[in-house]
């Protein structure tokens, strides 16, 4: 396979912006990281951080990881993307995400899709339509159809076409997607996966869900990457990570990162974790977080064992390594390494 790119995973901001994260992706570029990639929960959006890197970078691609679905209408994140993407000389990379009811409903005031493959495949081929621009949108779907011809509509939608000409039409959209349905279904028509929890020793879980894929098909997991003296030290953001996720990123009866780490062989501590966090115990799931599961998913620990760790990664089908690093040594590390 080709050489493993490096991506810089800068995620979503919690209490304010980090006054770090321009510096980060400044240097990222400097040791030639492909790409950096910014997200969005229910704080600050995916868009709008990507525009203030790209006027301070002038190759590294800009990447959402995710843009959540919920929070626009398809066509309107088709216009945000077109837009960065001229803006930035054509450096988008549109990665997309459904999140959960929790989020959909409770935040964006939206109902979550009886049918997510559906509402998924829908939102895309809007997109796609949008972006490629041969001929005004129309889409007869059962969550996103274009004119809306519910029955509250005037009657007076008519199809439309993007007045902004695309930069790019074959603008990459690439889908975050943790069930092994909704991992073939990006397969099939998107141009790359985001895989939250990647671990090279159960890659053998998405071999088939993975068949479809086209050549060039991006999968690009990420990772927390930390060089340093502990292992055990810089596993702890990767536990309290997990810990939020699997305890609290999901209602009691629904929780798709739960569901995933059972299916990564880990079911009953990921019942633990839920039960910890639900209770108001949090401290305690995040010690209930498996050590061998956080390490599986990350690179951390000294030079050395980063180093050994890495041949597994480069082993299976990733082709990006979206790393969420806290400090510009551990981008030189990696660069030094993959690059």
């Amino acid at each position: 396979m080709d050489a493993m790119r490096l991506g810089l995973a800068l995620g979503y901001w919690g209490r304010g912006p980090d006054p770090g994260h321009v510096a980060l992706a400044v240097e990222a570029e400097r040791l030639g990281y492909h790409s950096v990639w910014t997200a969005e929960s229910w704080g600050s959006d995916a868009f709008t951080p990507l525009t203030w890197i790209a006027a301070r970078t002038s190759r590294i691609l800009l990447g959402t990881a995710v843009a959540q679905m919920a929070a626009r209408a398809p066509a309107a994140t088709a216009m945000h993307a077109l837009t960065l993407d001229h803006l930035s000389g054509g450096r988008m990379l549109l990665g997309l995400g459904l999140s959960g009811p929790q989020v959909v409903e409770g935040w964006y005031g939206r109902p979550f899709p009886a049918s997510p493959l559906t509402a998924t495949r829908e939102y895309v081929a809007v997109v796609r339509q949008v972006l490629r621009r041969e001929a005004p949108v129309e889409l007869a779907g059962e969550y996103h159809p274009l004119p809306y011809r519910g029955p509250d509509a005037t009657g007076l939608g008519r199809p439309l076409k993007a007045i902004t000409h695309p930069l790019r039409p074959g603008l990459p959209v690439l889908l975050g997607a943790e069930g092994p349905r909704n991992v073939a279904q990006a397969a099939r028509i998107a141009d790359g996966w985001l895989p939250l929890y990647w671990s090279p020793e159960r890659a053998g879980l998405f071999a088939d869900a993975l068949a479809a894929a086209e050549p060039g098909f991006m999968v690009a997991p990420l990772v927390r990457a930390a060089v340093c003296d502990n292992p055990a030290q810089g596993l702890a953001p990767v536990k309290a990570m997990l810990g939020f996720y699997i305890g609290g990123m999901g209602a009691a009866s629904r929780n798709f990162h739960a569901d995933l780490m059972a299916r990564m062989g880990y079911p009953e501590q990921a019942r633990e974790i839920r039960r910890l966090f639900l209770a108001g115990r949090r401290a305690e799931a995040v010690a209930a977080v498996p050590d061998a599961f956080a390490d599986e998913i990350s690179l951390v620990g000294p030079r050395e064992r980063i180093a050994e760790r890495l041949a597994a990664w480069r082993a299976g089908p990733v082709t990006d390594l979206l790393v969420t690093a806290p400090d510009a040594d551990t981008l030189r590390v990696l660069a030094e390494l993959v690059l």
